[in-house]
């Protein structure tokens, strides 16, 4: 009995990736179904970055780093809807990492929840995508009041 053994660079891409990289599907396009859609990366990021702010308690997504130009871009009215969504698209599936910073005192893991099967969702209905996985960092928490306090004295004249 002889045991097949996949190629290295074959191991390789299947452990690299979470989603499908081949189609396997009907190779075969009938009259309703001839033709082809290509989805950019970007928007499915953009559908989960939408769908993540929707949900209470949400209160930014992104990094410090992120979040500080995105307050530069808010103020020029060019709001990035990617901003802290990374998102991994195959031919019908799809992974997306979410950045979040949670509003105090909202729970957190229920937020994570509620985020993770928004994002799913939306991904499913509006892309046609299958999600394989949503992980969620949660990487602040927001206290309402601390950056909205403008009677603070200055310490400087």
């Amino acid at each position: 009995m002889a045991i097949e053994e996949k190629p290295a660079a074959s191991v390789a891409a299947s452990q690299t990736s979470r989603v499908d990289r081949a189609f396997t599907g009907s190779a075969t396009p009938t009259a309703d179904t001839a033709g082809k859609t290509t989805i950019a990366d970007s928007v499915v990021a953009k559908v989960a970055g939408i769908a993540a702010r929707e949900v209470a308690g949400v209160h930014a997504l992104g990094g410090g780093g992120a979040r500080a130009f995105g307050a530069i871009r808010d103020a020029i009215n060019a709001t990035d809807l990617t901003q802290g969504v990374k998102v991994e698209v195959g031919e019908t599936q799809a992974a997306a990492d979410l950045t979040i910073v949670v509003e105090y005192p909202a729970p957190i893991q229920e937020v994570a929840e509620q985020v993770r099967a928004r994002v799913a969702g939306a991904i499913s209905r509006l892309v046609g995508l299958e999600v394989v996985e949503v992980n969620v960092d949660v990487n602040d928490i927001h206290i309402p009041g601390d950056d909205d306090d403008d009677s603070t004295p200055s310490r400087v004249s």
